[in-house]
């Protein structure tokens, strides 16, 4: 798994059948330092993550292990919404302070 930010959502009104109804974020990655890096990545929701929220993704067979997934040709998954980071004992993100 990796940690990304939602930067935002990707719609789009013509697509395989088994997409309907899947929310699509696209995500930019986030390195160790918690800088973001140069890599995005299109993701189905499954948690309701919004804009701007860090995201825990998971890809590949394991983004079709959701239920209701393993038929869909998804890549990646957005399987959960991040609320604290920390890296040796000094906090990274915590989602509170992101709405302060």
């Amino acid at each position: 798994m990796q940690i990304a930010k939602v930067r935002g959502t990707v719609v789009s009104t013509h697509k395989e059948l088994s997409l309907r109804g899947v929310k699509l974020l696209l995500l930019q990655f986030i390195d160790e330092e918690g800088r973001l890096l140069p890599e995005y990545e299109v993701a189905g929701d499954q948690v309701g993550a919004g804009a701007d929220e860090w995201v825990l993704v998971t890809r590949g067979s394991a983004a079709r292990q959701i239920d209701g997934s393993e038929r869909r040709p998804i890549d990646a998954m957005v399987v959960a919404i991040i609320d604290s980071v920390s890296v040796d004992n000094r906090l990274l993100y915590n989602k509170k302070d992101q709405y302060r």
